[in-house]
């Protein structure tokens, strides 16, 4: 079984991107720029843009925090966009999701400027990926593409059971992986809540992709030997065993399923870095793009 490890392979991605950088601010360019807004005081939504950030140190890249407070206006975040939008001095942002209740995420995400969408949620992009035409690819399906080329994993002609229909992963994945691309070529079936004989679905699978939003939904009796499971999900479950009284899970079981696959992402540490890098990547796109 090989571990798919997204903490290893993301440390070499950045590596890489770290030297792009170096070489261009070597020759008096300023570093790329990305922004992330907050907007409210979500816990989780704190710590992925704190790893965001921590993310851009490390590549070299400027960063910017935004803070805005819960009570904030959805005509104050549009005119907080739109100067976002206009700022020369910036390649990409992000308005972390998800925002406060009153806030409209369509009309936000129809609001930001399609050279500078590096979470890849604009329509524009949205529309060019599906096309095959070049475009800022939403994070994490760009993040598991990156996990399939750079560990050598084979795609093309396999049938993938995607599990989940989301804009952010569900969606997406199973156009890329269904693009006459290198990784791609793949047979996909997406599956969701309604679909029939889920478990059957899934045993006739070379590649499950998991992205349910579900703590260990997918059992080892799911899985067939041989196959290839990536995990989306990252779920808190009570555990009174654990220092914190909790432990973060994904959408499979691990522990059991890890014995009948050829290939598996781990919870955490697997498909997580793995997104984060993919939008350094995304800004580094849109950066070289305004060049």
């Amino acid at each position: 079984m090989k571990l798919l490890d997204g903490v290893y392979l993301s440390g070499l991605i950045r590596k890489e991107i770290a030297g792009r950088v170096m070489d261009y601010c070597r020759n008096e360019f300023r570093p790329p720029h990305l922004a992330a807004v907050l907007v409210g005081n979500n816990p989780a939504s704190q710590a992925y843009v704190r790893n965001k950030i921590k993310a851009c140190e490390e590549v070299g890249f400027a960063s910017t925090l935004i803070k805005k407070p819960e009570t904030t206006s959805q005509s104050e975040l549009l005119e907080l966009i739109h100067e976002l939008n206009e700022n020369k001095e910036l390649d990409g942002y992000i308005v972390q999701l998800p925002l406060p209740r009153h806030i409209d995420e369509h009309e936000v995400n129809l609001a930001i400027d399609p050279s500078k969408d590096v979470d890849g949620f604009h329509p524009n992009n949205f529309g060019r990926m599906a096309l095959g035409l070049p475009a800022l690819k939403p994070a994490t399906p760009k993040g598991i593409m990156m996990m399939f080329e750079r560990f050598g994993i084979d795609t093309e002609g396999k049938h993938c059971v995607v599990l989940g229909r989301s804009n952010i992963v569900g969606t997406p994945i199973s156009l890329l992986m269904s693009k006459k691309t290198r990784p791609g070529n793949s047979t996909v079936t997406m599956a969701h809540s309604k679909t029939h004989d889920l478990p059957g679905l899934c045993r006739s699978a070379d590649i499950i992709i998991a992205a349910l939003g579900i703590p260990l939904f997918v059992k080892e009796d799911m899985v067939k030997e041989g196959a290839v499971v990536i995990d989306v999900g990252i779920n808190k479950i009570l555990d009174s065993n654990h220092p914190k009284g909790h432990r973060l899970v994904g959408d499979v079981d691990f522990d059991s399923v890890s014995k009948k696959c050829e290939a598996i992402t781990p919870v955490p540490g697997g498909v997580g870095p793995m997104t984060i890098t993919a939008l350094i990547d995304n800004t580094w796109e849109a950066f070289i793009a305004n060049r």
